[in-house]
């Protein structure tokens, strides 16, 4: 699959300008005899970025169509790949033995509601402070002040400065004991590189915020509430 995902990286952009340098790079996919540019014309331009393997149907041991995704400009598509193996005997080696095939991708899956589960207010307005806290100190990697909020035993990463803390949006606390999961929606201040100057108001220069979505195991010693662990939230309920 990562023959076919190489091969599509360079099937999938060419340009006038570049030409040679495809078929160049072509040959070392192609079995002997193949258009060295594998049916393209040698005119108009293709740009395909984010080409991942995507699934393989397989025809025998030796054959199978390699099915890859990528995007091409605000377009989601596929690139089917047929491709042979030569086998262990023969070195473990892989050639494109056929054209590719350009189909459209998928359409997102349709995505079924889950209930929402029942809340408890009270814990999550002890808990927005502490959590306010977590997260101020999980963005700027303050080792020490980060302890005061993870729970007796633990230790976590954190981003070191990678972000800032903007704000805690959202906290969901489900019913429960002393242990809970719990969802918070974080949004983080992107820093910009360079700073913004003063009163900039260029896009590309002004820091971004983004938001995020993280699971929590809280435990409840005494009367403040700390973090076991933090995940990525997962699906959304409601």
């Amino acid at each position: 699959m990562a023959f076919a995902a190489q091969f599509a990286g360079v099937y999938l952009n060419f340009s006038p300008e570049d030409a040679a340098s495809r078929s160049s790079k072509l040959k070392a996919f192609l079995a002997e005899g193949m258009d060295p540019q594998l049916g393209w014309d040698g005119y108009g331009k293709l740009a395909a970025v984010a080409i991942q393997p995507y699934d393989i149907e397989a025809s025998d041991d030796r054959n199978a169509v390699v099915n890859v995704a990528y995007q091409s400009g605000p377009r989601r598509m596929m690139l089917s790949v047929p491709v042979y193996y030569s086998g262990d005997d023969a070195g473990r080696r892989f050639v494109i033995s056929g054209r590719p095939a350009i189909l459209p991708a998928p359409a997102p899956a349709d995505l079924p509601q889950v209930a929402a589960p029942e809340t408890d207010d009270a814990a999550a307005a002890e808990l927005k402070p502490q959590l306010e806290g977590f997260f101020k100190d999980y963005a700027s990697g303050d080792t020490g002040g980060l302890q005061r909020y993870v729970a007796a035993g633990k230790s976590l990463p954190s981003f070191a400065g990678a972000f800032t803390f903007s704000q805690l949006k959202e906290v969901v606390v489900p019913v429960g004991g002393a242990t809970r999961e719990i969802q918070a929606v974080v949004v983080w201040a992107v820093p910009s590189d360079p700073p913004p100057t003063p009163n900039s108001t260029d896009p590309a220069v002004v820091g971004g915020t983004l938001e995020q979505a993280y699971r929590l195991t809280v435990e409840k010693q005494g009367d403040k509430w700390f973090v076991a662990d933090i995940r990525g939230g997962g699906r959304v309920a409601g």
